[in-house]
């Protein structure tokens, strides 16, 4: 082997190093971080807890201060995991990090496993009817190809 080859990243060769699970405050998203939290646990993995900001259009939010709600749903994500990792200390115990990525969910998610050389992306289905039509984030980080994907009702 090469001195190249010795420190080039690999994915999920001994199992999953760091599980990115996405976040948007939605119930199967919740449900998500948690399945993630256990897959995490059992394979002595990194959750990376992600949530997107969302960025408006230019001009689409005049007068509203989305960037200020979108930073509170993120503070209230971080208390809520951390809330139940203190609930569960001492009985269910997982290395996890929270981070927040801004854009549209899809690319967030792309950046965010790309950034954090995830091995696995953990993602809630999408509870809006029209994804069902249109394609939602799961079904497009699922053909994007380049992670394994678990989506989670």
């Amino acid at each position: 082997m090469t001195e190249q080859h010795a420190h080039r990243f690999e994915r999920g060769t001994d199992g999953p190093k760091v599980i990115v699970a996405g976040v948007d405050g939605s119930d199967s998203s919740l449900r998500a971080a948690a399945y993630a939290a256990g897959q995490a646990r059992r394979q002595h993995a990194l959750l990376a807890v992600v949530y997107v900001q969302p960025v408006p259009a230019a001009g689409a939010a005049l007068g509203a201060p989305v960037a200020e709600t979108t930073d509170e749903i993120a503070e209230d994500l971080v208390a809520q995991i951390r809330d139940a990792a203190e609930r569960l200390k001492g009985i269910f115990e997982v290395r996890w990090e929270f981070h927040t990525f801004r854009g549209d969910p899809y690319n967030g998610l792309v950046s965010a496993a790309d950034e954090l050389k995830a091995d696995a992306v953990v993602v809630g289905a999408s509870e809006q009817a029209g994804h069902r039509i249109v394609g939602s984030v799961a079904v497009r980080l699922v053909k994007a190809g380049r992670w394994p994907v678990t989506v989670v009702p």
